[in-house]
C-alpha cells in the first residue's frame, strides 16, 4: 500500500519536478583557511572568485567560486567558520570533478602550485577517457576529466549511497533528475548512477556510487549540501514530503523566506542523510544583484 500511495494521492503534484525549471546551483562545504583555498582554486584549478562576504556577527565568511557566473553556472560555496581550521570529510563524500581539454597540462599546473596529485593522468581502466585525481588543501578530492569544450567545467559531484535503486528513485521523483547512465563494474565491486537535468557534457551531474555490501557511510562535518533552483519552493516541498514518506529522508526546513534575506528556501535529507536545499529561482537572481 505504501508503495503506491503517493502516486494515487497526488499524481499531478508528483509530475511537478519534471515541469519545474531546475538547475544545480552550488555545493556548500567548509574549509579551514578561506584565503588559502581561494588561492588554490583560482591559481591551480583555474576558477574565478565570483563573490566573497564576511558575516562577523555570526562568525563566518564565505566565498563563491566557479568557471562562469552564478546566473548560469554551477559554483562552489566555501564556508570558513572563525577559528575552525580543519574538518572531517567522512567516508561518504566522494569528489567534485572538473572537465578540461588537457588533463596532463592541468595536472602539471596543479603540481607546480603545490597541489597533491593522488592519481597521475591517464586512461581509465578498460576505457579511453583520460582522468586524474588531485586533492585540495583541505583534502577534498577533485577528479579531472579530459573533455573538449563544455559550458560547465565544474561538471560533477559524487556521493556514496547505501541503496542505489532507492537513491535513484528518490532523486528522480523528489528532484526531477533524469537517470542518464548506470555503470555496472562487478570486477571492482561497485555500481555508479549518473543523474542530471541535461546531458553530461552540457551540465553538472550528480554521480551516486554504490560499493557492494556497504550500506552506511560517515558524513563527517566538512561537506554540507547542494542547492537546486526551483520556480516554486512550496510545491517542491510538498513533493519532497510525499517522496520521503515512501522512500525515507526528511524535510529539515519547511518552505519559506530566510529571515533578513527574504530568499525562499526549503531543505531536506535523502535516505542516506545527504542534504539538498531548494532555492527560489527569482529570489536567487535578486540575491546576486
Amino acid at each position: 500500500m505504501a508503495e503506491t500511495e503517493p502516486k494515487s494521492v497526488a499524481p499531478e503534484l508528483l509530475e511537478w519536478p519534471k515541469k519545474d525549471k531546475r538547475r544545480l546551483l552550488h555545493a556548500v562545504y567548509r574549509v579551514g583557511d578561506l584565503e588559502r583555498t581561494i588561492k588554490f582554486y583560482t591559481e591551480a584549478l583555474g576558477m574565478k572568485l565570483l563573490r566573497q562576504r564576511d558575516i562577523p556577527e555570526e562568525k563566518y565568511s564565505n566565498a563563491f567560486l566557479g568557471f562562469g557566473p552564478e546566473e548560469t553556472n554551477f559554483v562552489v560555496e566555501l564556508t570558513y567558520n572563525y577559528g575552525v581550521t580543519s574538518y572531517d570529510i567522512g567516508t561518504g563524500f566522494g569528489h567534485f570533478a572538473i572537465a578540461t581539454p588537457d588533463v596532463y597540462k592541468l595536472v602539471e599546473d596543479i603540481r607546480a602550485k603545490g597541489g597533491n596529485v593522488t592519481r597521475e593522468p591517464g586512461p581509465v581502466k578498460g576505457g579511453n577517457s583520460v582522468i586524474a585525481f588531485v586533492k585540495d588543501p583541505d583534502g577534498y578530492t577533485f577528479e579531472l576529466i579530459q573533455r573538449p569544450s563544455t559550458p560547465e567545467p565544474l561538471c560533477q559531484i559524487m556521493l556514496r549511497v547505501g541503496d542505489l535503486d532507492k537513491s535513484i528513485s528518490f532523486y528522480e521523483r523528489a528532484l526531477g533528475l533524469k537517470l542518464l547512465r548506470r555503470i555496472e563494474r562487478p570486477e571492482y565491486k561497485y555500481t555508479i548512477a549518473i543523474l542530471g537535468y541535461a546531458e553530461e557534457d552540457q551540465t553538472t551531474i550528480l554521480e551516486l556510487t554504490y560499493n557492494y555490501g556497504v550500506t552506511e557511510y560517515t558524513k563527517g562535518n566538512a561537506y554540507a549540501q547542494i542547492a537546486v533552483g526551483t520556480d516554486d519552493v512550496y510545491k517542491s516541498a510538498e513533493v519532497v514530503d510525499l517522496v520521503t514518506k515512501e522512500l525515507g529522508g526528511k524535510i529539515t526546513r519547511q518552505p519559506g523566506p530566510i529571515p533578513g534575506l527574504n530568499t525562499k528556501i526549503t531543505s531536506f535529507l535523502d535516505p542516506d542523510g545527504w542534504k539538498t536545499v531548494l532555492v527560489d529561482n527569482e529570489d536567487f537572481l535578486k540575491e546576486l544583484q
